[in-house]
């Protein structure tokens, strides 16, 4: 532990912000996989495209993915949901 007074405050809201941020890229993993899984079933692709898309975008405003990383992954999605139309 440090002593000197805002570097154990730095050590504070650096834990908080890591557990925030573990708990966004969870959700975030979370979403992929059930995008995944309405692929695999074929049911409700549209919707959990949309809420795919949304997730990621949350994650660019929160500082979570680079926004081309967001755009390449989007790209990807949008891929399966338009191989699985036809």
């Amino acid at each position: 532990m440090p002593n000197i007074k805002s570097a154990k405050k730095r050590v504070l809201v650096n834990k908080t912000k890591n557990e925030r941020n573990r708990a966004a890229k969870t959700a975030m993993k979370t979403q992929l996989k059930k995008f995944d899984s309405a692929i695999q079933q074929g049911t409700g692709i549209q919707e959990a495209y949309k809420a795919t898309v949304v997730c990621l975008d949350k994650a660019v405003a929160k500082g979570i993915l680079h926004k081309n990383t967001a755009a390449r992954k989007k790209s990807a999605l949008a891929k399966k949901v338009n191989a699985a139309a036809k």
